[in-house]
């Protein structure tokens, strides 16, 4: 289904014409193999014990934000270098992954690369999480990245290119540098 916005003359007014187009195959969004990936998740907290001796600055250089920081592992450096904007694509319907990416998922949103994981990580993802904040599981409070364990195939999207030195500061500023029409694509 389309919409289309017609207009005449100056004068006229806008007409809003409704188009229903018949398919024989499923609609597809075309996309780059390259821009979509398999990859193992996990979370991780900007203290000492999980990070280097600075917690607060990643391995780009840039502040450790738990709102939009994403680490990889070193061996997707290429595909995915510092300043890559990646979404998850979440499962959908009743399928329930062996991990705790329910209870933690309305907390992902879109992740800048900007940190890097230790060497002998392969092919993996760690969200940063916010190490005060806590999500309730079965009436517990506990740490997101600890809920989240060890997803296994999860895929990743690339929706952007930031300049790493530009980072946002939310999801909203996030949001408004990638632009939402590169997300409307990704849909």
């Amino acid at each position: 289904m389309a919409f289309f916005l017609l207009s005449g003359a100056v004068s006229a007014e806008p007409v809003n014409v409704r188009v229903e187009v018949a398919s024989t195959e499923p609609a597809t969004v075309p996309e780059k193999a390259d821009n979509v990936y398999s990859v193992s998740m996990t979370g991780y907290n900007a203290v000492p014990e999980q990070t280097d001796s600075d917690p607060y600055t990643t391995a780009s250089g840039a502040y450790s934000d738990p709102d939009i920081v994403v680490a990889r592992s070193v061996d997707l450096a290429d595909e995915l270098p510092f300043g890559t904007v990646i979404r998850f694509v979440l499962p959908e319907g009743d399928s329930k992954p062996p991990c705790g990416l329910s209870s933690v998922g309305h907390l992902l949103g879109l992740r800048v690369v900007a940190d890097s994981m230790h060497p002998r990580k392969r092919n993996q993802v760690d969200v940063l999480f916010d190490h005060e904040r806590t999500v309730s599981v079965n009436g517990k409070r506990m740490n997101p990245a600890v809920v989240l364990g060890v997803c296994k195939d999860i895929e990743i999207r690339i929706v952007g290119k930031i300049d790493i030195k530009q980072m946002p500061k939310s999801q909203t500023q996030l949001l408004a540098q990638v632009g939402e029409a590169a997300l409307a694509l990704e849909k």
